[in-house]
């Protein structure tokens, strides 16, 4: 008997954990960057990716406190769009950020991958997602960078 309470009170600490990391993962994920564009946090500092007017990327460097920082030897690249096809995107420093080359193509809901390095030759880190410009009903950000998670009570 005591075997089994050990083994339950073991695999319920397990499953709390898993959930706080969970939740604390969602929560980084649901957070936009200061000019409103998809924060990407699986790095530091983190990367806001944002798409201007004129259709072009915009990628700034975030800090912990939401704060721009200056871009440093970070090496970034987009691909997006159709499989077949792919469009890439490099980037040019441009004062507190880097932009890219051209526009993103036509269309909606574009496949996309954005590659970091911290440092040319280092290791990539990826983060994939669909690239939706419409505006969000909820909140005042694009669907790609939607901090509200709307939809969700669809799926209950």
């Amino acid at each position: 008997m005591k075997k089994l309470i050990t083994t339950t009170l073991l695999a319920l600490a397990l499953a709390f954990t898993a959930s706080a990391a969970d939740k604390d993962k969602h929560d980084h994920e649901t957070k936009a960057g200061p000019t409103g564009g998809r924060l990407i946090t699986a790095v530091e500092p983190h990367v806001e990716f944002f798409v201007n007017k004129d259709k072009k990327v915009e990628i700034r460097f975030i800090n912990d406190d939401m704060k721009v920082v200056a871009p440093g030897e970070q090496v970034i690249s987009v691909t997006l769009g159709d499989r077949s096809a792919p469009t890439k995107l490099s980037f040019a420093k441009e004062g507190d950020k880097l932009i890219s080359d051209k526009a993103i193509p036509e269309g909606n809901d574009l496949p996309t991958v954005v590659q970091i390095r911290a440092k040319e030759g280092a290791k990539a880190v990826n983060e994939k997602f669909n690239l939706n410009l419409d505006q969000c009903p909820t909140c005042k950000n694009k669907e790609y960078a939607c901090t509200c998670a709307h939809g969700d009570e669809a799926k209950k």
